[in-house]
């Protein structure tokens, strides 16, 4: 099965600024490895549905076309991201994922 729009993806993530330091993970091995552990954190799979713009844009449309166990490394520009600019943190940002699809259930 191939994720498409109106699917409900499960999705690993691990991501990171351009130059290698990680900002934010799904996974708790890598959150440990990176100094961001937080014990109040569950660390799961991000649940996303897609089309329906929970997630920034770049981070959806690489879902799409993705399949279960399946790695796609990206690289998402601000236009895709969080904008140019704005109060947003990451506004102007350009931000790279790891991202491993571990479940797609069709609604």
């Amino acid at each position: 099965m191939i994720a498409q729009n109106g699917d409900s993806v499960s999705v690993h993530y691990i991501g990171k600024f351009p130059g290698g330091k990680v900002f934010d993970t799904s996974m708790k091995s890598e959150a440990i490895k990176s100094g961001l552990y937080s014990p109040a954190r569950d660390y799961k799979p991000l649940q996303v549905v897609l089309g329906a713009h929970q997630v920034i844009q770049g981070f959806e449309e690489a879902l799409l076309g993705m399949k279960v166990n399946e790695t796609r490394e990206i690289t998402i520009p601000p236009e895709k991201g969080y904008g140019r600019q704005g109060r947003h943190p990451m506004a102007g940002k350009t931000l790279q994922f790891r991202l491993l699809v571990t479940n797609i259930k069709r609604p």
